[in-house]
């Protein structure tokens, strides 16, 4: 398991972060970091503060200790890796999942400075960057900030997308039932993703693309799309009904009729290209798994 609630008799009269410190042996940066983020609790599960005094009971330790599936990087130096993602795969857990995720290979793998250098959906597949150290951490992370990394993605759309086409609209969050959906918008931040078509399949009435974001807003890709008719087979967001989403996003929804509604039992997209320069080296990845 990904979190681990670890228990412990309180030292009455201690500080937590004395506690931490003296029973748990942990560091001080590490110490401080889960207490800010809510995950040393009390024997009534609320979350204790810097500076709380404990008095009875016992403390509880919310530890993220990786594990493995046995996933391999498609690639791996000295500074970084590339992993080629499944769909399905979580990269990142919440605060108490229980779940196994990326993150869970690349520390088990790495170590704890191993880190995500970028991340995609669950359900989208594809090319993954993790950094073995701080500072391949830092570079990496800044060159994603200036758009110096080139990222191709396929996707499976409905309708014919007849010819190669630049959207540029700006995105911003929907005021709506689904909190982590965006929208196109006018007050929105700027937002430019090109795509181009590669096949068409009248039977289905589908079309396979490509798509180049220049820009790295959330669920660009997907809203630009929807927003120009050509919604991803498979979005469990996108282009339904929001009472739908809700849903079929808290697991309330059989597959058969997910796969009915969206069109497929997985958003159909894809991160199939990486291309960047490290240390003067310029690399260039593509996936190893079928698409579509």
């Amino acid at each position: 398991m990904p979190y681990i609630l670890k228990q412990y008799s309180v030292v009455k009269g201690q500080r937590v972060e004395d506690f931490l410190a003296n029973v748990v042996k942990l560091p001080k940066n590490l110490a401080n970091k889960l207490l800010r983020n809510s995950k040393i609790l009390d024997h009534n599960n609320k979350p204790l503060q810097k500076g709380q005094i404990l008095k009875s009971g016992y403390v509880k330790v919310l530890i993220f200790e990786p594990i493995t599936k046995g996933l391999k990087p498609l690639f791996q130096c000295e500074h970084f890796a590339i992993f080629d993602k499944p769909s399905g795969l979580i990269v990142h857990p919440s605060t108490r999942t229980r779940e196994y995720t990326l993150l869970d290979e690349i520390r088990y793998q790495f170590g704890k400075e191993a880190n995500l250098v970028n991340r995609i959906d669950a359900e989208t597949s594809g090319l993954v960057v993790i950094s073995k150290n701080a500072y391949a951490d830092f570079v990496l992370k800044d060159m994603f900030a200036k758009k110096e990394f080139i990222k191709k993605y396929k996707a499976l759309v409905e309708n014919e997308l007849k010819e190669e086409t630049l959207i540029n609209k700006p995105i911003s969050p929907a005021n709506g039932l689904i909190k982590l959906k965006m929208q196109t918008s006018k007050n929105g931040k700027e937002s430019s993703t090109l795509v181009k078509p590669i096949s068409y399949n009248k039977t289905k009435n589908q079309t396979l693309i490509e798509a180049i974001p220049y820009t790295g807003r959330q669920h660009q890709i997907r809203v630009h799309l929807n927003s120009i008719n050509h919604r991803i087979i498979g979005d469990p967001i996108y282009g339904l009904e929001e009472n739908f989403v809700d849903k079929l996003l808290n697991k309330q929804i059989e597959q058969n009729q997910r796969i009915k509604i969206t069109g497929a039992n997985r958003l159909m997209l894809h991160a199939y290209y990486l291309e960047f320069t490290f240390l003067n080296r310029r690399y260039i990845f593509t996936s190893k798994q079928k698409f579509p």
